[in-house]
């Protein structure tokens, strides 16, 4: 499935020439974004995005000399 996505502010002038210039078109599917806010930027509870290392940690601890 091919998803077309239109932003929300053109979502006027663009959805209806899209979606009948998409309509015979199978496995391809016009919509308009509805997302408020970048959830990573969002004051709803996201924050900031945190990155992690996910790498496996050593062991602790020295290496005896060889």
């Amino acid at each position: 499935m091919i998803y077309y996505v239109i932003p929300r502010e053109l979502a006027d002038k663009y959805y209806d020439e899209f979606r009948k210039r998409f309509d015979g078109v199978e496995g391809v599917e016009v919509i308009v974004d509805r997302r408020a806010t970048d959830r990573r930027t969002g004051t709803d509870g996201g924050g900031k995005r945190v990155l992690r290392d996910r790498r496996r940690r050593r062991i602790s601890g020295s290496f005896p000399d060889v």
